[in-house]
């Protein structure tokens, strides 16, 4: 097989982001805007928050991507593109009921939506850990994230946007119309590698647990995994909450959070992923960590001083950017993590990893700002990266590998 550029390997990634990202907001916040709008109980509206559970449990079926393959487009765009088309589907079908009439069919179409769009992430994990080389890892990464987020954009504002002035029915039309585009980029894409497939359904499950425990300092890696976003989760969670507490409007939140936030994430994480190629992964990984553990200072300044709205658009501004930069060289770090063979189910399995630990201590955050403070739960998160970089900082000095010449020996 004739390689493909090193240009289409990392461009295809943008435009498969985009696929990645909009149906996420579809099935989430933008649907409970359409409930809301139909006057459906505040008691349902919260129920359809279970639907997400699709994209935190997608490890489950993760091996089923790793050992079968279509008979068409290769290993991982096969996948992908089967399971672009039916999210397009599952969206046409869901832009055709009425909430009032039909809640029930809109429930079980939006868990439908969720699972096939999970089913597209773990192919589309997979497919972004096989096609790019080792000094395409950070630049390709980038270009996913910032796809993803530009379709958060789309896929939020915009379709609120464009449902004031085209309905809701119309606005689910366009957007299922925008994933059917989308399914032109896993044709367009560059076929992977092609690599043996575990020979069983029991290899593509046990194999993948058994060759990730093998590796060198594998706890010292997975401790890395479970730590580096911990602060990072409890910021996200509590953000609005504290802005809205000292006295921020709805308003000035969303200008700034959603619209300079934004733009800032996205400027960071094609700054981290231009960097993490050239650092290599210890440095981006200690370096922005350590960037986006301080940034959350921002938020100690907003909470115990300066309240205005011109300290506020700076501490989201700078914790956006470096933010953006800890992603790029998280996400790079998970894809080198991951073997070929099963890349599937191992960056499924990490990227559960990745958010255990912050929602659960996100869940006691409000106790702390009850006893303590905003400044303490603040003060914590920037705490909260000092595991993660000591980890960092020791297996970069005994120089241990990230990818797969990580295994013990």
């Amino acid at each position: 097989m004739k390689p493909s550029p090193p240009s289409q390997r990392v461009a295809a990634q943008l435009p498969l982001g985009m696929a990645s990202g909009l149906p996420l907001f579809l099935t989430g916040p933008t649907l409970t805007a359409w409930l809301e709008s139909e006057a459906i109980s505040i008691e349902a509206i919260g129920v359809f928050a279970l639907v997400a559970l699709p994209y935190n449990l997608k490890f489950l079926w993760a091996p089923l991507l790793d050992r079968f393959r279509l008979p068409w487009l290769g290993r991982r765009r096969g996948w992908m593109l089967l399971f672009q088309l039916l999210v397009c589907s599952s969206l046409v079908l869901l832009a055709a009921q009425q909430p009032q009439g039909s809640l029930l069919a809109i429930a079980v179409l939006a868990l439908a939506t969720a699972v096939l769009s999970a089913s597209f992430d773990v192919a589309v994990d997979a497919y972004r850990t096989d096609v790019l080389e080792e000094d395409e890892r950070g630049r390709g990464t980038s270009a996913y994230v910032i796809g993803y987020r530009l379709a958060l954009i789309v896929a939020g504002s915009g379709a609120l946007i464009l449902a004031d002035v085209v309905g809701w029915r119309s606005t689910y039309l366009i957007m299922a119309a925008l994933v059917g585009l989308g399914a032109v980029a896993s044709w367009w894409a560059p076929a992977t590698e092609e690599i043996e497939a575990p020979r069983s359904l029991r290899e593509s499950v046990v194999a993948p647990f058994s060759e990730l425990l093998g590796r060198r300092a594998i706890v010292g890696l997975l401790a890395i995994v479970v730590l580096y976003r911990v602060g990072d989760s409890l910021v996200m969670h509590m953000i609005v909450p504290f802005l809205l507490e000292i006295d921020f409007s709805n308003t000035e939140i969303g200008v700034v959070q959603k619209g300079f936030g934004m733009a800032a994430t996205i400027l960071g994480v094609w700054l981290g992923g231009s960097l993490v190629d050239r650092l290599g992964p210890w440095k981006a990984l200690l370096l922005f960590g350590l960037v986006q553990a301080l940034a959350n200072l921002g938020y100690i300044a907003l909470a115990v001083g300066d309240r205005s709205l011109v300290m506020l658009a700076a501490a989201v501004v700078v914790d956006n950017v470096c933010n953006g930069l800890g992603t790029a060289a998280f996400v790079t770090f998970l894809t080198a993590l991951c073997h070929h063979r099963f890349s599937a189910t191992q960056y499924a399995l990490l990227t559960s990893l990745s958010t255990v630990l912050g929602r659960l201590l996100a869940a006691g955050s409000g106790f702390v700002v009850a006893a303590l403070g905003w400044a303490a739960l603040f003060g914590g998160t920037v705490a909260a990266a000092i595991p993660a970089l000591a980890v960092i900082y020791v297996l970069a000095r005994k120089k241990i590998a990230v990818g797969q010449s990580a295994r013990a020996v």
